[in-house]
């Protein structure tokens, strides 16, 4: 039976940050996997393209949305591309056969009964595209999921019957227990499961961009929900609803790899969907938790995220995989530094794996002229009874998503072999004339070297690729070296340059790691002269929220925007962002702004302050804009 693994399809708000590559190395770990014990699998990544806030996005930045999502997206598969993802479909939502197949999906599950019209009144989540109940809400206000201040809204929609669903789903969690791992993440969806579903507004008729929703309905003002629309994504390339290849079958043997923050859709939406179509359920839901830094969520308006592009051009794709997989048990929030990247990277990787090589092939080159052969391993039956037994557990962990503890077991057997050489001293044996147990020795150490190369081929395939071509094996030795735990009697080895030279430095700078400009010498020369504390502290920098902008007459840069800065109260001030932002898209925008500049005249117009703003070197003006849960009035400092 193929296997099929899915990662998320990401939403084009922005460029691929650490979080996105660390799910797709996972996935395409999962796949090196399960192809090396001979398994047909099946690889889906993409991007999810529709939405409120990808049309705001486009909106804000004068830019055509689908021109903005395509320039995305782009980024996307160019990354997986320059990290060799072995991925066989890229969807996008955007695509017209996944259209047709949503559009489809929609018509099955009216036709059910399982959709309705009807009105919903409620708190609703921008930034989430999702809407919550006044129980959800964090201080009846913000989203329970991401923290985002919410928006009250009443509009038309239409309704999927999830509560309908809600025994038989908790019944298929009953009947299969392992279906969301780690098993305490299916634990909270049971108890959210439990407390009561709420049937699902899945249209939207406040905004445009998306999946019109089909002629049976007849009813041109609504779109089709973004997360409906995003789930049927892994379906919709197998040719579910549309005239693609019918691949439909592979799905009853489906994977999917999700963070932690979009686990309720995936793990009630989507089965109830499906049970709705009558397709079958996912085998696993594999849940991931967040990269954080120094304790905090990673944000761009924090500057804190890490451009995993930049990781891999400083430290190359096989040390960023071996970290993230190998530093955070699966499930858990891992902590990104660039200290314990080095660490590992010279006392696993270097110390431990690439000096053994060294020590292999100095050994074989000086005793045996890098030609071992042996196959009698008696004195040394204790220690491949060990290797043996670590590399039979393996796969346990492998398939119940426990990567970080594959690869703690899977480095007893690199130091077994270590503690072999130190304790048997070939060098010593070579001086009595024990040359076959020296033989015997080594060749022991090349098939730990085999077996570890092959096992470290999902997580590390370059190098191990490397570490391959020197023993002279290949991954078709897999059954031979892993599923029969076979001893090769003799290899015809190669020198290659080191696998992982040591570390001296650092090799990212601050400035990087935090999306910074990296080109730092003469920055120093365009800065202001230097202001103590005392002087940055008269400024009287306050959050306003937009109320009114209009021109300014005869001026073609120049807007005069109306500013609530809550009990301060509202004031007028000129920005001249008129070339980069549109009139009706500024109202309601947050933005900073000093209020205490003496009030001037600027083309005849009063202004009572000054809004922050960034400028790039080509005179583009980018607005300071904080987030949504930031108070009206409040400081910055």
């Amino acid at each position: 039976m193929t296997k099929y693994i899915t990662t998320p399809i990401y939403y084009v708000n922005d460029i691929p940050h650490i979080g996105h590559a660390y799910t797709t190395i996972l996935c395409d770990m999962f796949k090196k996997y399960q192809i090396l014990k001979g398994n047909e699998c099946i690889l889906l990544t993409g991007t999810d393209e529709h939405g409120q806030k990808i049309e705001n996005s486009a909106k804000l930045k004068n830019i055509d949305i689908k021109a903005y999502a395509d320039e995305i997206s782009s980024t996307f598969r160019s990354l997986w591309d320059s990290f060799d993802i072995a991925y066989d479909y890229y969807v996008r939502t955007t695509d017209d056969y996944h259209s047709v197949g949503v559009k489809r999906a929609f018509e099955i599950m009216f036709e059910k009964g399982d959709i309705y019209k009807g009105y919903y009144e409620g708190n609703y989540c921008i930034s989430c595209e999702t809407f919550f109940t006044k129980r959800q809400l964090v201080d009846e206000l913000h989203c329970p999921d991401c923290g985002k201040r919410t928006s009250p809204l009443k509009e038309e929609s239409y309704f999927f019957r999830l509560s309908k669903y809600e025994d038989r789903l908790l019944e298929w969690y009953k009947e299969n227990p392992n279906v969301i791992l780690p098993l305490h993440k299916k634990n909270e969806v049971i108890k959210f499961i439990e407390n009561g579903l709420s049937d699902l507004s899945i249209t939207r008729s406040t905004f445009k961009w998306g999946i019109e929703i089909p002629s049976c309905v007849n009813d041109e003002k609504h779109i089709i929900y973004v997360w409906l629309d995003a789930l049927l994504s892994y379906i919709t390339p197998l040719g579910f609803g549309n005239d693609k290849p019918n691949r439909m079958e592979i799905f009853s043997d489906a994977t999917h790899f999700v963070g932690k923050d979009i686990l309720r859709f995936h793990a009630i939406y989507w089965p109830v969907f499906l049970m709705s179509l009558e397709l079958p359920l996912p085998k696993h839901i594999f849940v991931h938790g967040w990269w954080i830094r120094d304790g905090i969520k990673m944000s761009k308006s924090i500057g804190n995220v890490i451009n995993p592009k930049d990781v891999a051009e400083a430290y190359g794709t096989d040390i960023m995989r071996y970290f993230l997989i190998r530093e955070v048990p699966f499930g858990q929030d891992g902590d990104f530094n660039q200290k314990a990247l080095i660490e590992r990277s010279n006392a696993e990787l270097s110390d431990s794996l690439g000096n053994l090589l060294n020590r292999l092939l100095g050994m074989s080159e000086k005793y045996f002229n890098l030609k071992i052969k042996s196959s009698n391993f008696s004195y040394l039956q204790n220690e491949i009874n060990e290797v043996e037994k670590i590399i039979d557990s393996l796969d346990f962990y492998m398939e119940n998503m426990t990567p970080n503890r594959y690869l703690e077991e899977l480095w007893k057997i690199f130091n077994i072999a270590n503690i072999s050489i130190t304790k048997y001293a070939p060098w010593e044996m070579m001086k009595h004339n024990k040359s076959d147990e020296v033989a015997s020795l080594l060749v022991f150490i090349a098939n730990i070297l085999a077996k570890g190369a092959l096992m470290l081929y999902p997580i590390i395939p370059n190098a191990s690729s490397k570490l391959m071509n020197a023993l002279g094996i290949t991954k078709d030795d897999f059954t031979n070296l892993i599923t029969k735990n076979n001893l090769l009697t003799s290899f015809a080895l190669e020198k290659i340059p080191p696998l992982f030279p040591k570390i001296e430095s650092p090799k990212m700078q601050d400035n990087v790691l935090k999306n910074l400009p990296t080109n730092t010498q003469n920055i120093t020369k365009d800065l202001k002269e230097e202001v103590n504390i005392k002087q940055f502290e008269k400024l009287d920098i306050r959050v306003g929220r937009v109320i009114e902008a209009k021109n300014v007459e005869n001026s073609t840069k120049l807007l005069v925007l109306k500013i609530d800065f809550g009990n301060l109260g509202v004031r007028q001030i000129v920005s001249g962002i008129a070339k980069f932002y549109k009139i009706e898209l500024l109202e309601n925008t947050l933005v900073c702004a000093i209020i205490n500049l003496k009030p001037s005249k600027i083309l005849g117009v009063l202004s009572e302050g000054m809004i922050l703003s960034a400028s790039s070197e080509d005179g583009k003006l980018t607005l300071i804009s904080p987030k949504d849960e930031a108070e009206v009035g409040s400081k910055v400092s």
